[in-house]
Order: structure tokens, then C-alpha cells, then sequence
């Protein structure tokens, strides 16, 4: 394989025989591949556009603005991370983004409390670009009307009922937007190293013509850069735990652009609530005979097989240890 697959999200609409290839496509590719590019989603060109000019308005600030809402201020670990102020796989990822999640009001600490808890709280936004809030929202309430019919098709193609991953979504859902820019290095570096997603999907935006990301498979990277008008899809180790790995969460890495360049690109991470125990698919026998069971970790730290916010937690603290150690010092 040279390139990534490609599926017409339309086919869903396209009658009962279009729907069921579509979905037939998306079992493939999945359990084979973990990655492709999703095109015919509907939405809307000029929010697409939007929200690219937004996040460089964003980037061109002033850093002092920027710093105003950098991530040390937030538990949450919401807002701006600087350039080099997160790690993955032990490593810095050179690039500077803003995490925008979904507002909601502070958890008190208390006995009997789940520290993943302290992940919910609000945004921080900028007051000098009030629009970041209503397109960076517009997006949230888009893209998770796109990932929740994805969801609903797999679970058809996996044999199970449409709604079965419903619950895990219906209230709470965690989502995280991340508004990431990556600055152009003299030479080959890290944007962000190989890792796995850790939640249950991810749509990709990228600007135009911007390459960088990578993706394994079968031991060989293959390079994954933007389709006009397609987000590139991926799952992440929550959907591969609910499979018992039939569906694969895949390795994945982005280099930093050349010199006198850069690159902006917005992942959207569609995940359940905090306190969700993902479902445990019980697969039709031809699917079981070919599951594979958790994929192994390269950091050798794998997915634990709790809640979501068990897991979110672990990673926030992991790729962010400033946060960590001004915020949650009793949890290192």
C-alpha cells in the first residue's frame, strides 16, 4: 500500500446497497489499515475555510496574548501549549496549539471523587478573537454529528445493534479539538512523535498542500498527505479495546515542515464521557477468529481496560508535566 484509502461518506445516503458497501469498506480498511480519507462528509466549504483563517489569526497574536492562556493556567490542561511543551513518547513535539474541549463547570475535589474528574472545566479563549469560540464550536457540533454516524455503521458491520455505542455518547461526551500549528525546522525533526490515539476517533483536518503525516503500516510509513475537501480518519485504542482488535489503532507520527514554512492542521477527537467503560463488542465468529487482541505499545504503556477518563487522565499528565506538576503533583 502506497496511499491511504479513500470512502465517500455520501454512500450512507445512497440507498440500502450503497449504504451496506460503504460499510463493507469501512470493516476493510479499518481492521486492515486503521486510517483513510473520508470525503463526501457535507460539511460546509466556508466553515472549512473559517476555521483555517481563525487558527492562523489565532497564531499571529502576540505572544503575550497567547501566554495568557497558556495551559500552566488551566487543571483542565486547556488552552495554549507553547512551542516544545509537550511530549510524546518521551520526546518533545515541536509545534505550538490551543486544546479547546467542551465548557462545563470545575468537579470539586472530594473523597470518592475519580480524579479523572479534573479533566472537565472550561475553555480559555482569547478575547482578542471572540470568533474563534463560535467557529471552533460550529466545528465540535459538526464533526461529532459526522463521528457518531461513523460509529453507527461500524457497530452494523461489526454485527452488533446500530445504537450500541450510543449510551457512551448520549451525555458528556468528551470531546477535543486541537488547533495545532507546526513551525518549519532546518532539518528533519519531531512535530509529534509515533503514537496511537488513545480515545475512539479522530478526524484530520490539514491545509492544503501541507504534507507531514505519517502512518505505519506493515512495518513500512507511508506518507498521508491532504485530499481536497477530505478529513483523514483514523480510530483510536478505545474502538480497538470494544473489537478486542479486530479494528486497529495504528501508529502514527508528523514531521516538522521545512524551514521558512509551516503547517496548520486540527485534529477533532471524538470520545465518550469520563466516567464511560467503552462496550465490549461481541463479534459474529468469522470477525473473533480474526481478532488480534490490544496492539502492543511502544512506550509500553498500554491502554487499561477501565473508563475513558482513567486513560485521558494518564495521558494528560504524561504529555504535559508542567501542567502536571502545578496542578496534580499528588497524582505523579
Amino acid at each position: 500500500m502506497t496511499s491511504l484509502p479513500v470512502l465517500d461518506f455520501s454512500q450512507l445516503d445512497a440507498g440500502d446497497e450503497a449504504a451496506g458497501a460503504f460499510r463493507a469498506e469501512l470493516l476493510r480498511v479499518t481492521h486492515e489499515v486503521g486510517f483513510f480519507y473520508l470525503t463526501g462528509h457535507g460539511v460546509d466549504a466556508e466553515l472549512t475555510a473559517e476555521l483555517l483563517r481563525v487558527s492562523r489569526a489565532f497564531f499571529d497574536l502576540p505572544d503575550e496574548q497567547k501566554l495568557a492562556l497558556e495551559n500552566i493556567h488551566s487543571p483542565q490542561f486547556r488552552g495554549y501549549t507553547r512551542v516544545g511543551g509537550e511530549l510524546t513518547a518521551n520526546a518533545v513535539d515541536w509545534r505550538e496549539q490551543i486544546d479547546i474541549g467542551v465548557d462545563r463547570a470545575e468537579v470539586p475535589r472530594a473523597p470518592g471523587t475519580a480524579d479523572y474528574w479534573r479533566l472537565e472545566g472550561p475553555n480559555l479563549w482569547p478575547e482578542a478573537l471572540p470568533e474563534l469560540k463560535a467557529v471552533a464550536l460550529r466545528w465540535n457540533a459538526e464533526l461529532s454529528r459526522i463521528a457518531l454516524r461513523l460509529l453507527r455503521a461500524w457497530a452494523l458491520a461489526l454485527g452488533s445493534p446500530e445504537n450500541v455505542f450510543d449510551a457512551a455518547f448520549a451525555e458528556n461526551p468528551f470531546q477535543l479539538t486541537k488547533i495545532v500549528r507546526y513551525p518549519g525546522q532546518p532539518t528533519r525533526s519531531q512535530g509529534v512523535g509515533e503514537h496511537r490515539d488513545g480515545g475512539v476517533l479522530t478526524l484530520l483536518l490539514v491545509e492544503p498542500g501541507k504534507d507531514g503525516l505519517q502512518v505505519e503500516h506493515d512495518g513500512e510509513w507511508i506518507d498521508a498527505p491532504p485530499l481536497d475537501g477530505a478529513f483523514v480518519v483514523n480510530i483510536g485504542e478505545m474502538l480497538e479495546l470494544a473489537t478486542d482488535g479486530y479494528l486497529k489503532a495504528t501508529l502514527h507520527r508528523v514531521f516538522s515542515p521545512v524551514d521558512g514554512s509551516d503547517r496548520v492542521s486540527v485534529p477533532f477527537f471524538f470520545n465518550p464521557a469520563l466516567d464511560t467503560v467503552m462496550p465490549r463488542l461481541q463479534l459474529p465468529d468469522e470477525l473473533s477468529r480474526q481478532a488480534r487482541g490490544l496492539s502492543v505499545d511502544p512506550t509500553d504503556s498500554p491502554i487499561l481496560p477501565t473508563t475513558y477518563g482513567d486513560n485521558a487522565l494518564r495521558y494528560r499528565l504524561r504529555a504535559h508535566p508542567n501542567v502536571a506538576a502545578a496542578h496534580h503533583a499528588d497524582l505523579l
